[in-house]
């Protein structure tokens, strides 16, 4: 394998879906791809840490384990080495294949959880990126915003809901507490804030039926699509 950086493509779209805890990402992907396909848009459903293969197998070292299993910049160094992995395996494939690429969490959530929330340098995690992607960006990044208090207590509720063991295990970065999910939300809004062409904030807060509206209104805007094909 190549040590060069990714290269983007042009063919396929590029969205990533951002935001603390409990703020409806994973929900609001699969609208936007159920929504996608009604208009004939293929959209390969993703995530991070994860997607692939390797990099699912270092997601249970990252969300699973005690709250200080890693030190920030060991964890930061696993993330980027799993989206190395989901980057060559699945995003880039798909893109040039010309299908779009729907991601619950990207590169922002990386500045946003070790940047922002356990104070590994931003100038670090900048380098990293560009040395195992390059310049590549999503085409979109939509950032749901939650206060954490509610994101917390919604991601709290979910875990009640789920009887999957799996599911169970994967809260390690939900007991963070309070004052570290503050700074991820003013992390992400900074985020936003410095890539206003990029990175669009929603209210999630609203209904997700709203929500999902919003969410379709802005991408059939940013990419020209007919809302009736």
């Amino acid at each position: 394998m190549s040590d060069q950086p990714a290269k983007a493509s042009s063919k396929g779209k590029f969205i990533s879906f951002e935001g603390g805890e409990g703020s409806g990402k994973s929900t609001q992907l699969k609208l936007l791809a159920e929504t996608l396909s009604e208009a004939g848009i293929s959209a390969v459903q993703t995530r991070e840490p994860g997607g692939s293969p390797g990099a699912e197998s270092i997601r249970s070292l990252l969300v699973e384990g005690e709250t200080d299993r890693w030190d920030a910049q060991t964890e930061t160094l696993l993330h980027f080495a799993a989206r190395r992995d989901h980057l060559n395996k699945v995003i880039l494939p798909a893109l040039d294949n010309g299908q779009w690429v729907l991601t619950d969490r990207y590169a922002d959530s990386t500045m946003a959880y070790q940047g922002y929330g356990h104070g590994v340098s931003k100038k670090a995690i900048h380098g990293f990126y560009q040395f195992i992607a390059g310049n590549m960006q999503p085409d979109l990044t939509i950032i749901l915003d939650l206060p954490a208090e509610e994101g917390l207590a919604r991601a709290d509720a979910r875990g009640d809901e789920q009887t999957s063991v799996v599911h169970q295990k994967e809260d390690r970065y939900e007991r963070m507490g309070l004052e570290f999910h503050a700074r991820l939300r003013d992390g992400f809004l900074d985020i936003a804030r410095k890539n206003k062409k990029r990175c669009v904030v929603i209210d999630a807060s609203k209904p997700i039926e709203e929500i999902q509206t919003n969410i379709q209104k802005l991408v059939f805007k940013r990419f020209r699509l007919a809302a009736d094909e």
